[in-house]
């Protein structure tokens, strides 16, 4: 699992350089509607205490019915204190939060940087939907 995770945040970082990143959930789904044939990685982030949130869970079916229609790599990931300091550098909350929920990557990104780092996450979704598990989960690590 750490050779994925360490690949995961790789093409965080290298994607936000290269501005390739959508965040939030409503601005994923417009991404979604608007050109969904860019978008090469779909992240659904929650944490333990995010687990009764049903507007959540109800965002997190629909995105992942959408890509699963759109051949759209996901991966749930936990973490998000670490999400947060990969995708804004920041170690302490804020007092109006990011939303993380949802972050995809373009495929401006891939073709920008032919990224080893893009394809092995997509060779361990693959592995994983072989094996029924349609959303793989990868837990980012506080630092």
């Amino acid at each position: 699992m750490q050779p994925v995770r360490c690949a995961l945040e790789e093409v965080l970082m290298a994607a936000l350089k290269l501005n390739s990143l959508t965040v939030g959930i409503y601005e994923s789904a417009k991404m979604l509607n608007v050109d969904p044939d860019r978008v090469v990685l779909c992240l659904l982030a929650a944490d333990p205490e995010h687990e009764d949130d049903v507007a959540l869970k109800i965002h997190f079916t629909l995105i992942k019915a959408f890509c699963c229609n759109n051949d759209i790599n996901i991966v749930q990931v936990s973490g998000l204190k670490r999400l947060s300091e990969i995708i804004s550098g920041q170690t302490e909350p804020r007092s109006e939060p990011n939303d993380l929920h949802c972050i995809l990557v373009s495929e401006t990104f891939a073709d920008s940087w032919k990224c080893l780092s893009l394809e092995e996450i997509s060779n361990f979704c693959a592995e994983c939907r072989s094996k029924n598990q349609w959303v793989p989960l990868i837990s980012l690590l506080e630092r």
